[in-house]
């Protein structure tokens, strides 16, 4: 019995020891993680740029968005050479900078981020200036029905009715998450259609084309819905 206590004594501090180890490991890690998941971040940002095949952005990525250009590489644009323009069926044609559509009155949606992949991320805010600012700034003339944006990846376009591009929670999306959007998320400058699917707003934005008919963008062309609404959205409303 003696021996036998003796014993149960001496095993309880490898038990302390081996469940002290899994709580410094656990904690570890919880430390480690935020690190861990912007590395693998960084390295699908940097492997999307470089990856015409689109198989990176298939990969998992724990922070929700994903990495996806339709194009080999994409330019990099800042303060020094970023333009928008904004032409088409406008009474004043326009030219912003990013230090321009900075200055400009800011607006703040928060929505739910859903790509036709399967992925989304929830309550996700983003900040710029409304689209029907920008448009009624250069004046649509009478026979402008749609709109036509490029962007300078140069292979990517999308397009809204002029109804839809007049909405409050439509964007020229300056930040995403409280932070200037990068440039793998479509930054310095992208557009944002919170009541619609991702593919609608498109990244890298540079051009702003009033059109008189709906102009199919670049998923459109290949079997995407021209009305990319989300499940539930109110198509007919103008709150944000």
């Amino acid at each position: 019995m003696a021996g036998q206590s003796k014993r149960g004594a001496e095993g309880a501090p490898v038990g302390r020891r081996a469940m002290l180890g899994m709580l410094g490991a656990g904690a570890a890690g919880l430390v480690a993680a935020p690190y861990l998941q912007r590395g693998w971040e960084g390295f699908l940002s940097a492997a999307s740029q470089v990856d015409a095949t689109g198989v990176t952005g298939l990969l998992p990525n724990p922070g929700g968005f994903r990495y996806f250009s339709v194009v080999g590489s994409v330019p990099r644009k800042d303060e020094t050479n970023y333009a928008l323009t904004v032409g088409g069926l406008v009474e004043k044609p326009k030219t912003y900078t990013l230090a321009d559509l900075r200055a400009m009155p800011q607006t703040r949606v928060v929505a739910d981020v859903l790509c036709t992949d399967g992925w989304r991320v929830d309550d996700t805010p983003f900040e710029g200036v409304k689209l029907a600012d920008i448009l009624d700034a250069s004046g649509v003339r009478s026979r402008g029905a749609a709109v036509r944006f490029t962007c300078f990846d140069g292979a990517y376009t999308e397009s809204l009715t002029l109804e839809q591009a007049r909405r409050s929670d439509i964007l020229v999306a300056l930040n995403m998450q409280d932070k200037p959007i990068t440039h793998e998320h479509g930054g310095p400058v992208r557009l944002y259609v919170a009541p619609m699917y991702f593919y609608k707003s498109a990244k890298w934005l540079s051009g702003i084309s009033v059109t008189d008919e709906v102009v199919p963008g670049y998923w459109e062309e290949r079997g995407y819905a021209i009305d990319g609404w989300l499940d539930g959205a109110d198509r007919h409303s103008d709150a944000a």
